[in-house]
């Protein structure tokens, strides 16, 4: 006769025995991890002291405890360290230098017909760093123009159009500076539907590539009537009597950073901007 209770219903494991199996993974760098009980979604920056941290796509980052609670791809997970003896490997689906996920073997695009204007060659070669992959995925042209006061002449010599839009990145751009009015002016001319003009509140792109990516504690106070440039560099013992000099100090802050991590906020959200503007 069977026996329809088991051999013995109290041996050890008999309340696990139907229990869900939850696959165990290691947390590594770029993983994109959900949270089960609220939803926060973000890619791992760093495992540590028995915490993850996780990155969501606005730059926000918050730290949970490993172990269940997770999801991958939809599917719950436990997480757990690396492996101590190895470090953490990145995932198969690499990231560019602005968190975007990487597409392999992509061409870059005909160069559309709008375009992003920078106000100098610091500030270009600074958003070809970060955003370079991107933009050639999407064909889009970085020009620089050398000064926003330069502005109004090029908009007459190649003015925008529905189908030319230009999106303006302007440093120093906060209420009642020069920058600000030479925006604002543009903006409310014939140009200014085609256009859209963003700025950081920085003095100088410089000061977007955050303290920490370089070592600093904080950017040197330059008192006015010193060339900002020249001040900082001086503020950080750097030699800064010629132009080689301040060349040699711009490739050592260019040279610090390796992805959007190390700028700042106020200039990541409004590159962002600047792409979906002149791309949409």
């Amino acid at each position: 006769m069977d026996d329809r209770y088991g051999t013995d219903v109290l041996a050890a494991g008999w309340r696990d025995k139907n229990a869900r199996r939850v696959p165990r993974i290691a947390a590594e760098l770029d993983m994109v991890i959900e949270v089960a009980a609220d939803g926060w979604c973000g890619a791992v920056t760093s495992v540590k002291s028995g915490h993850v941290e996780l990155e969501d796509r606005h730059g926000r980052r918050r730290l949970f405890p490993l172990g269940p609670g997770f999801m991958v791809d939809g599917q719950l997970v436990e997480l757990g360290a690396p492996a101590p003896s190895a470090p953490a490997a990145r995932p198969a689906t690499a990231r560019t230098a602005s968190g975007s996920f990487a597409v392999a073997d992509a061409r870059a695009r005909v160069a559309l017909p709008s375009r992003i204007l920078v106000e100098g060659r610091h500030d270009a070669e600074l958003v070809e760093k970060v955003w370079g992959d991107d933009l050639r995925i999407e064909g889009v042209v970085v020009e620089y123009l050398e000064g926003v006061d330069l502005l109004d002449a090029m908009l007459a010599a190649e003015p925008p159009s529905a189908k030319r839009r230009y999106g303006v990145l302007v440093d120093h751009l906060v209420p009642g500076s020069k920058e600000a009015r030479i925006a604002d002016a543009v903006a409310r001319g014939p140009h200014g539907a085609h256009m859209l003009i963003v700025g950081h509140p920085f003095v100088d792109v410089w000061q977007c590539v955050t303290p920490q990516a370089l070592g600093i504690r904080a950017w040197p106070e330059v008192p006015r009537g010193i060339d900002w440039k020249t001040g900082v560099c001086r503020g950080l013992g750097w030699p800064a009597e010629t132009p080689a000099d301040l060349a040699r100090a711009w490739r050592r802050v260019l040279g610090a950073v390796s992805s959007y991590r190390d700028l700042e906020p106020a200039l990541l959200g409004r590159v962002e901007e600047l792409i979906d503007f002149v791309t949409s």
